[in-house]
């Protein structure tokens, strides 16, 4: 077993589980937590994350397959993805490839919020290169929900990340706005709550 990442929140181990190479997602244990408290929340929280994948799923997006979950262990074994992360992926292709791949993550972001999936940490780090396909990970953060402000705040983070990780080629992310607007139709409302977001940040940042 390899340990690919230990976070605040969980432990991702690879693996070969039933001959397939798979991802252990294990979440951490909050010691000071009350135990049953703490078993309550982690369990809710895995509940989500797997509803929500599964929903990504028929919404037609890429997301790892669920193998197994294991509520009493806070695990969940899933598919691993051999793919390479598009934060990298976008800084080594060339411009015609990472336009087509930031039109596929455009695509991507219209679908979940077309059914009401908010990411809740829609960065290219969370989404991995395989083959001609996107794969999007970690849907921990994510909540099932219409409200326009969490859909904008998507997008604001989408776009952050696109100036600092990418800023060398923030430029790409145009293609990311196009590609969103054209396939969800509320797209536009989003985009102009995005900017709503970003003002009220400067505001802030002011006071």
């Amino acid at each position: 077993m390899v340990v690919h990442r230990v976070g605040a929140e969980a432990r991702l181990d690879s693996a070969t589980w039933l001959g397939r190479d798979v991802v252990f997602k294990q979440r951490v244990v909050k010691g000071y937590r009350h135990r049953a408290l703490d078993e309550s929340l982690q369990a809710a929280r895995i509940k989500n994350e797997v509803r929500l994948m599964l929903e990504a799923r028929k919404a037609g997006i890429a997301v790892p397959i669920i193998y197994s979950v294991d509520l009493p262990e806070n695990r969940i074994v899933m598919e691993e993805i051999p793919g390479t992360r598009v934060k990298d992926a976008l800084e080594e292709l060339p411009k015609d490839q990472a336009e087509m791949v930031c039109r596929q993550i455009g695509d991507i972001a219209a679908r979940l919020h077309m059914s009401d999936i908010v990411h809740g940490d829609l960065t290219t780090s969370n989404m991995l290169l395989d083959g001609d396909r996107i794969v999007v990970i970690d849907f921990s953060l994510g909540s099932k929900t219409s409200e326009l402000e969490d859909k904008g705040v998507d997008m604001h983070l989408l776009e952050e990340a696109f100036h600092s990780a990418h800023y060398r080629r923030s430029e790409l992310y145009e293609a990311v706005k196009d590609s969103y607007v054209k396939t969800y139709p509320g797209g536009a409302e989003v985009l102009k709550k995005v900017r709503e977001i970003e003002k009220r940040g400067r505001y802030t940042r002011k006071e």
